[in-house]
């Protein structure tokens, strides 16, 4: 067996293997547990065993809530960088597990429990979900195009696109600037997210380069120098709109997954301050 998992190419699907495995035999620990437990006595979060999962989740995404911190804090000695990460993701997922077992696999009650509940299983499944864009956006980016920029300069670098286009198309020739006021112009007034690029990155943007090739056969060499120019300032804005609408997912995900998973951790906080008050 021990054998089988050496021999399997983790690194082809997890980028911790060490991690997975761990993970793995963890969730498999807890499962085995919980259905022994069940052949005791009945599972719920008041009694012994249910409080019991309670705190581990409670424990587990405490830790992965530390992964912020360390990230605030990078001058300090917090460990290594890629355990933290690890951590948030496998015990988080973990943590997610646990909540469930704490309820018996039973939907909640009163409202607080019910929004309790409601966040920890969004966080998780968010959380898996930050892992999947973050794996697969960047590989798309990287495959297709020869810019790279931040999302939030994106708006800045199409302006500096725009003026620059603005400049040279004053000394082109008649034909080319019809073709810039009606093709381009509108093109390059503001960063335009398109469905396409999650389709094909590069297929969206090679279509919209096609109409160049018609203008450039009724031109001379001079003129043909002039629309090569600006056919690359336009490919240059095309591959900016193609990060500028496949970061936004991840924007989208940090503006829900972190604020949430804050909100969270300080209600686990008071369902806990709770249960030993009361």
């Amino acid at each position: 067996m021990l054998k089988v998992l050496r021999s399997f190419q983790w690194h082809r699907y997890v980028q911790s293997p060490r991690w997975a495995l761990a993970f793995a035999f963890g969730t498999s620990a807890f499962i085995l547990m919980y259905l022994l437990n069940g052949l005791v006595a009945e599972i719920n979060p008041g009694n012994w065993w249910g409080l019991a999962y309670g705190t581990a989740a409670s424990l587990l995404m405490l830790g992965a809530g530390f992964y912020a911190v360390r990230r605030r804090m990078l001058k300090r000695d917090l460990g290594k960088s890629e355990a933290w990460v690890q951590f948030h993701l496998y015990g988080g997922t973990l943590a997610g597990l646990l909540v469930l077992l704490h309820t018996g696999f039973r939907l909640p009650h009163g409202l607080f429990d019910w929004i309790l509940w409601l966040l920890s299983i969004w966080v998780t499944l968010s959380g898996m979900l930050g892992v999947a864009l973050q794996q697969w956006i960047p590989k798309i980016l990287s495959s297709g195009l020869s810019v790279e920029a931040m999302y939030e300069r994106i708006p800045e670098l199409v302006e500096q696109i725009r003026a620059r286009a603005e400049k040279m198309v004053e000394s082109c020739p008649e034909p080319v600037r019809d073709f810039y006021r009606s093709n381009i112009a509108a093109a390059l007034i503001a960063p335009q997210p398109r469905l396409i690029y999650y389709i094909d990155v590069t297929g969206g943007i090679q279509s919209s380069i096609k109409q160049f090739g018609f203008l450039r056969k009724v031109l001379s060499l001079e003129e043909k120098e002039k629309l090569d120019q600006l056919q690359d300032l336009y490919r240059t804005k095309l591959e900016l709109d193609a990060h500028y609408s496949l970061q936004r997912p991840l924007r989208w995900w940090l503006a829900t997954h972190v604020p949430l998973s804050l909100v969270l951790l300080l209600m686990v906080a008071l369902h806990i301050w709770a249960v030993w008050y009361y």
